[in-house]
């Protein structure tokens, strides 16, 4: 063969390869990558399990073991193995793993970062001053619950699932992106101050949901509608802003939830606002509890209304209705003084966030990293479908930057 048709063909090769890996370059040139799992690059020799694409001269790629976490904590079903993870063969990025549908109440597998080899790397994002984004690239096929990230729900609550439990521990939660959750198929992120519970609620209730919804999709569908089908859920939390945002293929919307006090986790979320207000005023008011946790009060900037609105008025009263940027309230003026107030709607995209991700005091109060479920008390079956990219940035990244990697969904 002749010398520059040889060149030629290896300029070709060259640039083939190139177009094969520009998805994964996309994502790992974005400033701020801790790291990020395409389900292609893998463990040179030994087990071959699925590692990340980490920054230059990082030491840990995070290599994702598979487990079963009821045969971890109630000691019941098999154990879990890649085999367990059915592979697609393309995706955004050349693969993607199948979280299927089980049937069998004691076979929960994921894959999974133990935090024994995660506390306090670059991944264990975590304390003051520190934001976070997640972007996972997957195909819905149905369930609500975690994508990725870092959050063991605890197995300590009282519930008919934990009767038989065999291992007992409190929530380990610190960040991580699910598939709706209250508002199914939307992307929403969630977030612990503490690792545990909310407003004296049993549940952590800091999330957001993106104002658009990801559609179900039958993990078997025929290749042409799969691939057509990738989403790109994404979840930001800004500590600057204090501002923790849902986003669905490049796009966060507004959302609102109107007469919160009816939801029934959200009315816990209202219940800290009023109470957090009621304690501003001299002395004991109405519906007032005393003993309500002062680190628990949810009580979002109000300033300067961004709108004001007439509801009634008469002669010696006038109701408005005020929307700031994360709540929106009924005020009742008497001699233009307020005489009474109530949260009529809150904002839960984004969602307002004033706390530190948890901190665990050591790797034994802290969660792995998990890929397709989460350690829970309940057992539920949670997110099916395909999963075929996972990144994580210890920043929030930017609307340009999201829509960017939206567009590697296609």
């Amino acid at each position: 063969m002749k010398p520059l048709l040889l060149l030629a063909l290896s300029v070709v090769s060259l640039h083939a390869a190139d177009d094969s890996a520009e998805p994964a370059v996309t994502v790992t040139s974005i400033p701020g990558l801790v790291a990020f799992w395409d389900f292609v690059k893998r463990e040179p020799d030994g087990q071959k399990r699925f590692t990340a694409h980490v920054p230059a001269g990082a030491t840990n790629d995070y290599p994702l073991d598979a487990a079963n976490y009821i045969k971890d904590y109630w000691r019941a079903g098999r154990e879990a193995t890649y085999a367990d993870f059915p592979l697609l063969g393309r995706g955004p990025f050349g693969n993607a793993i199948r979280i299927v549908k089980e049937t069998d109440e004691n076979f929960r597998p994921f894959l999974f970062v133990p935090r024994s080899r995660l506390h306090d790397t670059p991944l264990d994002i975590k304390g003051a001053g520190k934001s976070v984004t997640v972007v996972v690239w997957a195909i819905r096929e149905s369930g609500n619950h975690a994508l990725a990230g870092i959050w063991h729900e605890g197995t300590d609550l009282k519930e008919k699932s934990t009767a038989t439990i065999a291992k007992v521990e409190r929530g380990q939660r610190q960040y991580a992106l699910f598939a709706g959750l209250n508002k199914q198929g939307s992307a929403c992120g969630h977030v612990s101050e503490n690792g545990a519970s909310s407003f004296l609620n049993k549940y952590a209730l800091h999330k957001c949901n993106s104002a658009d919804l990801s559609p179900e999709v039958p993990a078997d569908s025929p290749a042409e509608v799969l691939d057509s089908s990738w989403q790109c859920f994404a979840m930001t939390f800004d500590h600057e802003k204090d501002e923790l945002t849902g986003w669905l293929n490049g796009v966060s919307g507004d959302r609102w939830l109107d007469q919160p006090k009816k939801d029934k986790l959200i009315s816990f979320a209202y219940n800290a606002y009023m109470q957090g207000h009621y304690a501003k005023l001299p002395g004991k008011q109405d519906g007032e509890d005393e003993a309500f946790p002062k680190d628990q009060y949810y009580n979002p900037p109000e300033g300067e209304p961004l709108s004001v609105n007439v509801l009634r008025e008469s002669a010696d009263e006038r109701v408005e209705l005020r929307e700031h940027r994360f709540t929106k309230i009924e005020v009742t003026l008497r001699g233009g003084e307020e005489v009474t107030r109530d949260l009529v709607s809150l904002r839960l995209n984004p969602w307002w966030y004033p706390h530190d991700l948890y901190k665990p005091k050591d790797a034994q109060s802290g969660g792995p990293f998990t890929i397709g479920r989460v350690i829970h008390s309940s057992r539920s079956v949670g997110f099916t479908g395909w999963i075929g990219g996972v990144a994580v940035f210890d920043r929030a990244l930017s609307t340009e930057e999201l829509k960017k990697l939206s567009e590697l969904r296609r």
